[in-house]
């Protein structure tokens, strides 16, 4: 294969990919109901109290179990981590690159066997599986090069006297927790891991309670890049609990974040008491694209189809508001409906499937809820149901991809749904839609369809979200990659202004030291 596999791959021969994939799902299915570990200080741990892991597609297919690590263990997974980062800490910064880009081959070349992995677990297709893979790997790699570009983050300083020597150092905080969640159990993992790995310090990663099998893989590329033991550990367990006692625990330096609003904010407001630690969160969007009067219909539909119910709307990029010129408002609908209609829903493990379940049955109930919703108060223009089989994915979590006309004001349009369900509403003037796609509490990302480059430019200056798209027929707000867009939630959709996949990120790991020598 001469290409990379991204989220905005649309038209190659995927032929061999597909065989590779097939045969990957084989081996990996041949290890289903195993008992795995949390791994901490460099050896796995088990405590006898499992996590199962499911497949979403097909709930009563049990993938792995998982030994919780108990909240009274905290104390010696921090204490671990605080001595093995010591050292790591002190570690050469070329050294910690080389480890970091070592991982990143790694997963590049347990790719298949990973994405398959993550197919199963979260519901991804095989492309969407395989772009978060291949999106860990190019984030070491590109966090690797920051450290490299900056030389380790030294940079000397003017002088006062001729004796004086100053140096500008950034060094570690010291122990960061990483709470990762389901839709990106790889590339978000990895991500907010290497950005604190690179800068000296050391990680404690819970992931997901839906997805920790997705976890396993990583921990074992760092540890075979030669990551030392304890700097990196895994602790399974559920938000709630576990998750909740790690990051209050006071031997935790720093907390890297995505998940809800809710969640995230309260993170927040525990580490800006007493001493205050940095707090990096990503929390999610509600996101919107205008579609103007002179917009490229066929380009549109497309993109908006893409963001909208690729994997399952389960994204915090998610397009779910969809702001459509009068003129072009009936055109549009018809056709974004025809293609919702038209997606094939079913398991995502095979080559033809587009859009698999949702993670779980609170997610289908959510659903449920907003269509009942929308019903109620507005219309339902495709989907509004749950497909039905009969065969082994009749239990499975799946709901149709849903198109909705509502107004602006509606929950539902202003409201995070995480659901492949998306709303329509009109503009008459680009003023008009621009104030309604900023008439928001998130700002994470934002698209714009216009044959006007004025208006594209308008766009660009005054869309209050983090990451803007014009005219991206590969997805109308999705498909951030590293070193190409920065990621970064605006409003309430971030906390520290600067974005995973950006030019800024590891640095945020990292507090200055000005170090003054006389000679």
């Amino acid at each position: 294969m001469s290409f990379r596999i991204t989220y905005s791959v649309l038209d190659a021969d995927l032929s061999a990919l597909h065989a590779q994939f097939d045969a990957a799902l084989d081996t990996v299915r041949g290890t289903l109901g195993a008992h795995l570990p949390s791994w901490i200080a460099g050896a796995p741990y088990q405590s006898g109290e499992l996590l199962e892991s499911r497949n979403p597609a097909r709930p009563d297919q049990l993938l792995a179990s998982f030994h919780r690590t108990p909240v009274s263990e905290l104390d010696r997974v921090v204490r671990a981590a605080r001595e093995a980062q010591r050292a790591w800490g002190a570690t050469a910064w070329e050294e910690r690159v080389r480890i970091l880009r070592k991982a990143a081959d790694l997963i590049s070349e347990r790719r298949m066997e990973l994405s398959a992995r993550m197919t199963l677990e979260v519901g991804k297709s095989r492309l969407e599986s395989l772009g978060d893979v291949e999106e860990s790997a190019d984030l070491l790699r590109y966090y690797a090069r920051q450290l490299e570009e900056a030389e380790g983050f030294r940079r000397p300083m003017a002088s006062l006297s001729p004796r004086e020597h100053t140096l500008s150092v950034l060094r570690p905080y010291g122990v960061f927790a990483v709470v990762a969640p389901f839709n990106f159990p790889l590339a978000l993992a990895a991500g907010m891991s290497a950005g604190a790995l690179l800068g000296g310090n050391a990680v404690i990663l819970k992931p997901s309670e839906e997805t920790p099998w997705c976890a396993e893989g990583l921990y074992h590329a760092l540890a075979d890049a030669g990551l030392p033991p304890g700097v990196f550990q895994v602790v399974h367990g559920e938000g709630e609990s576990l998750g909740a006692a790690l990051v209050r625990h006071p031997g935790v330096d720093g907390v890297s974040f995505t998940g809800s609003k809710a969640v995230g904010m309260d993170i927040h407001r525990h580490l800006s008491t007493g001493r205050v630690r940095p707090c990096f969160l990503e929390l999610g969007g509600k996101n919107p694209a205008i579609v103007c009067r002179d917009a490229d219909l066929e380009l549109a539909i497309e993109g908006c189809f893409r963001s909208a119910f690729g994997l399952s709307g389960q994204k915090c990029s998610a397009l779910s508001r969809i702001y459509v010129h009068e003129s072009r408002l009936n055109d549009f609908t018809d056709g974004l409906a025809r293609k919702a209609r038209e997606a094939k829903v079913g398991d995502p493990s095979l080559a033809s499937v587009f859009t698999g379940p949702v993670i779980n049955a609170a997610a289908v109930q959510r659903f449920e809820r907003a269509v009942d919703e929308a019903r109620r108060d507005g219309a339902i223009i495709a989907g509004g149901g749950r497909p039905r089989w009969e065969d082994d994915l009749a239990r499975g979590h799946f709901v149709e991809p849903t198109v909705v006309a509502l107004g602006h004001d509606h929950r539902l349009m202003r409201e995070e749904l995480f659901l492949p369900f998306v709303g329509i509403t009109r503009f008459r003037t680009l003023d008009e839609a621009l104030r309604l796609a900023n008439d928001c509490d998130y700002g994470l990302t934002a698209g714009v369809f216009s044959r006007d480059p004025s208006d594209v430019e308008r766009f660009m200056a005054e869309a209050e979200a983090g990451v803007l798209y014009a005219n991206r027929g590969t997805g109308a707000t999705t498909g951030a990659w590293p070193g190409v867009q920065s990621f970064c939630g605006w409003k309430s959709s971030g906390a520290s202004g600067k974005g995973g996949c950006g030019p800024y990120y590891v640095s945020q790991f990292m507090r200055e030291q000005a170090q003054t020598r006389m000679s």
